[in-house]
Formats: C-alpha cells, structure tokens, sequence
C-alpha cells in the first residue's frame, strides 16, 4: 500500500497561516525571487560562480465551483475543506523545497456560460491545476476549458466513472474526480439491502445527471446479482414536474421491502416525504446526494444513506470529528460530507507536485493513475489507469431517525457494480 509521506506532515501542521491565500480573492499576485550573482575568492584571481534561479512563485488552483445555486451544499464543504488543506501543506514548508500553494476560488453556478468563463478567468490568472463543481454535467464547460488548456481537472466529489477516459475519450488522462464511482455508491447500497433481509426493489430513476441515473442503475445490478427482485422502476427528471405522480405510483406498489433513489434539489423531499404523507413507511435508501439534513422535514424515519463521512460528531474516526470541529470554528460548518474529497484531493495533488517535480499534466495524471490503493487523510482511496474517480472508499452507512442522521456502520462494495442500460 502506498502511503505518502505527506500524511504525517498534514496532520501536524493544523495551525492555519495569514498569509496564505485560500479567501477565493480572484486579484492575485505571483512573484518569483533568484538570488543574486555571488562572487568568491581563492588564491590571486577571482572566479565568479552563478547561482541557479530558484522559483518561489506560488502554484496556483483555480476552483471553478458553484457556491451560490443547486450544488452549494456539496461544493461550499468541499472548497472549505480544500482550503483547510492548502493552509496545512503550506505551514509544513510547501512543495518543491518551499513552493507556497495558492487556491483561487470563483463561484461558477451551475449556468454553462459562467462556468466556462469561471474557468477561462482561472486560467488566465495562471492556475497550473483546475478544481470543478461536484457534478459532470455541470463542471462540463469548465473540464473542457482544462483539458484545452492542457492542465490536470480535478473534482473533490463527482461520482461518476465519467470523470475520465470513460467519459471523455483520450482527453480524460488528465481528469480525476475524488469522489465515489456512482456503480461503487449502488453497489453498497444493493449489498446493505440484501443484508437487512429485503428481497424486493421498487427503483426511481432521476434522469437529469448521469450520476443519479447510474447510482439506480447499479444497485437494480448488483441487487439481482444479490438473489433480490427489482419488482419496478419509476422514472422522472428533476424539476418536470412529474414528481408528484411517482409519488403515487411507488405508493401503490404493494409488493416492495425497500425503495433505492437518488436524487437531490427540490424533487428530493417532494418524492421521498410525498411517500410518507402517504403512509408510505418503506425503507428508502439513497446515495450521498441526499447527506444534507435541510430537506428531512421533522420526522423522517426509516431512512438510509451511504456517505463519504458522518458529519454528525459521530464518525468513527476522531481525526474526521477533529477536522469537522475545525470547520466549525472557521465558521463554516459542513452542509455534507463532501468535504473528504476536497480534503484528500488537494493532498493527492500536492504528493503529485513533490512525486513529479511539477505541474504538467500528463505527469500528474501518470502519478495519479500509478496510486492503487493508497492511504490519504481520512482513508484509503483506489484509483488507476482505467479508474479515474475514486473506487473501493469505506462508505459510512448512516441511517435517519426522526430526521436525525447516525452512523450506523462502515461498509465496503465488493466491487463497483456496472450501470444497467435504463428500461424501455
């Protein structure tokens, strides 16, 4: 197991430094220092020697990421938790003998235009690295503006294999996403049902983003694999309308031990409180899209969800609670757990700097794709040549009671289940 050397640094440097940049403040300054010419002596004649210029000027991460609209409760921990991290490595010394990281954030939104622009702007000031919204259908713009500009793109929490050659051909060696592979979050999700004894699925399929679609589409997978029935799958689009008449339709299916979502925004409590209005109390699992508590209403129950980390004061490990408590007291509390990708994604990308003597891409990609299973702050990641967003993480289970969320066990996929094709 590989095991960068970075991780002890990291943890041992928690105070924060001034002057660090990490405020999202766009008006930045780079600047680079070489000593001057030294001249020494020996016997009667002079001899003059130059030193080597040494570079000093920051390395820029641009963050393209929206703060403001739908992806704000999973972006905004993220970024905070990104942050976070680039104060540390700074107060540990830097990467390259001293070489300051500098993150730049601009609130993108989820509007194609400005995201693409949000980019542009990054890239312009100089950012050597891109970090893109928690979504691959809305960092679109913004990956495509990285791979043009022929810099590494990285999302602290897209859940998609998209992220990568998969989604976009040869291009995508230089895209990663620290996030959970949509077919590992399904698979999890399909095993723990299994395990609570639950034979029969009633599927709703949220066909906006292709993480949502992928999530069901994996767990209707490795849920048959299982020896469980998918009895029948409801399909809608957040924000048709629809959502109300899914509602009904799941209701009326009698025949079902546990209902699989995932979906997010406003359709989420439309759907998964709609059933419950309608004395619906079916065990309803969901993905990590639905890890924030400000949709649960007052008394949802019989509720589960699998998730980075329990933001909650309960994970089982104190150096999650820690950092979450440190969050707390810069004032900006997490919404989600999110932030674990953002936390590890700039540890990688750091250890990547040191590992490679840079910031070109290709190298950077090479290091990343050669991590396998390697230890980051907070767990263990998988990622490699044919697997560009993160695999094989230890889920938090958690489950609701009375719209409380709890950790309820750690739980691993066998194995990342691949996406069924959706029903005619």
């Amino acid at each position: 197991m590989h095991r960068p050397k970075r991780l002890v640094l990291l943890f041992a440097a928690f105070a924060l430094v001034a002057a660090a940049c990490g405020s999202g403040d766009s008006d930045t300054t780079t600047t680079t220092g070489a000593p001057a010419a030294t001249t020494t002596t020996a016997g009667p004649a002079a001899t003059t020697t130059t030193a080597q210029p040494v570079d000093t000027s920051p390395i820029i991460i641009g963050a393209a990421v929206d703060l403001s609209q739908n992806m704000l409760p999973f972006n905004t921990p993220a970024n905070t938790a990104a942050k976070i991290m680039v104060d540390r490595i700074n107060a540990a010394g830097g990467v390259l003998g001293g070489r300051q990281l500098e993150l730049v954030t601009i609130d993108s939104t989820v509007e194609p235009d400005l995201v693409k622009s949000a980019a542009v702007d990054l890239i312009s000031q100089g950012a050597e690295i891109l970090l893109v919204t928690c979504d691959f259908d809305f960092a679109a713009p913004a990956i495509q503006e990285a791979l043009a500009a022929n810099i590494l793109v990285v999302a602290p929490c897209i859940g998609t294999d998209r992220m990568g050659p998969v989604g976009l051909g040869a291009a995508g060696k230089t895209a990663f996403s620290f996030g959970n592979q949509a077919q590992d979050e399904g698979a999890v999700l399909a095993e723990f049902s299994r395990d609570q004894g639950w034979e029969t699925a009633v599927v709703v399929r949220d066909n906006l983003l292709v993480y949502f679609q992928d999530v069901v589409d994996a767990f209707d997978v490795r849920f048959t694999e299982n020896g469980g029935t998918v009895v029948a799958t409801e399909q809608f689009s957040s924000f048709d309308g629809t959502i109300s008449n899914v509602v009904t339709a799941v209701a009326n299916i009698a025949d079902k031990d546990v209902i699989a979502i995932s979906t997010a925004f406003d359709d989420l409590p439309a759907l998964v409180l709609g059933l419950r209005s309608l004395g619906d109390n079916t065990p309803i699992v969901c993905s990590w899209a639905c890890d924030y508590t400000q949709w649960m209403g007052e008394d949802l129950n019989n509720f589960y969800y699998n998730t980075f980390v329990s933001i909650y004061g309960d994970d089982p490990d104190p150096d999650v609670n820690a950092f979450i408590q440190e969050m707390v007291d810069l004032g900006e509390p997490p919404f989600s757990a999110a932030l674990l990708g953002g936390a590890q994604s700039i540890q990688a990308i750091a250890d990547a700097i040191e590992a490679t003597g840079g910031t070109d891409a290709v190298a950077l990609a090479n290091y990343l794709e050669g991590l396998g299973t390697t230890s980051l702050v907070f767990g263990d990641i998988t990622l490699n040549a044919d697997n560009h967003t993160v695999f094989g993480r230890p889920h938090r289970m958690m489950g609701v009671t009375d719209s409380q969320p709890a950790y309820k066990e750690t739980r691993t996929a066998s194995s990342p289940a691949p996406s069924r094709p959706p029903p005619s």
